[in-house]
């Protein structure tokens, strides 16, 4: 079920698109998908015939394979990453970013690219992130450990802060203006959740968009591929939560709204083409 935050109340207009759009595809080994994810939003169209995404870019967080040689082939621009963290990579490929709207997508292949196009029209209709809800994953797609823990996390948070979270999942729209905003401190496996919180606590028009969400096309799940790896992304995400409930326990309240009341906001008929 498609929900929104209390802050956003128009529809996704399916037919618009964002001025310039920069997507932002974090990878550590990927080279038997990156092409695929690459391309694939390459080859995504608007209506009246252009690219749907003007910039691809591939944060190669220390890949020993050609990944990032692959990416560049593929038409991607490639930032060496060297130092691990899913955040830091994230942050790092922003930097050298020049769109008006950021396009978060995994280089796994789990994410459809097509879903592209609705998580963008909610940003063309005054939403300033869209989250992508993984509401029926595919068998293989994610392990029981990753959903419960994703389970887990969205509770909190709801709990906590009386978000409307229903998955941390990583495909995701953000106007870059919404993106400044945030002050983004966290730079491995807290990220997605950092992110929701502190669109919720600025008061930004937060929707959430039900995605498809596939097995990797090949390789290892960085997560889910070892016991380590779920339990470092797990730790990483309460972690984050836990420090987000003590930031903002400290932080002003007139600090806290201080994105809406200074409305920030984008004027919605300058992202349309």
């Amino acid at each position: 079920m498609l929900t929104i935050d209390a802050t956003c109340t128009n529809q996704p207009q399916a037919s618009a698109s964002a001025n310039k759009i920069s997507a932002i595809i974090p990878a550590r080994n990927e080279a038997e998908c990156i092409r695929f994810v690459i391309l694939s939003l390459l080859a995504l169209r608007t209506q009246g015939g252009q690219r749907l995404v003007d910039e691809v870019i591939v944060a190669d967080n220390g890949s020993s394979d050609n990944t990032a040689q692959i990416a560049r082939d593929a038409g991607a621009h490639v930032v060496s990453v060297p130092q691990p963290g899913y955040g830091r990579a994230c942050w790092e490929a922003v930097q050298i970013s020049t769109g008006d709207v950021l396009l978060f997508i995994d280089g796994d292949g789990a994410a459809d690219p097509r879903d592209a196009e609705s998580l963008l029209a909610w940003l063309v209709s005054g939403a300033e992130l869209v989250i992508g809800v993984r509401q029926n994953p595919d068998p293989g797609s994610m392990s029981a450990p990753q959903r419960w823990g994703n389970e887990l996390a969205c509770f909190l948070v709801r709990i906590i802060w009386r978000a409307p979270v229903n998955d941390l999942g990583p495909y995701r729209a953000i106007r870059r203006a919404a993106f400044d905003a945030l002050d983004m401190r966290d730079r491995n496996f807290g990220w997605t959740v950092e992110m929701q919180v502190r669109a919720h606590v600025l008061g930004l028009c937060v929707a959430n968009q039900p995605v498809q969400w596939h097995a990797r096309l090949a390789g290892r799940s960085k997560i889910s591929g070892t016991v380590w790896g779920v339990v470092g992304a797990g730790a990483g995400i309460l972690g984050m939560i836990a420090r987000l409930w003590w930031r903002e326990r400290r932080r002003p309240v007139n600090e806290s709204m201080s994105f809406r009341s200074k409305a920030v906001v984008s004027d919605v008929s300058k992202i349309v083409r």
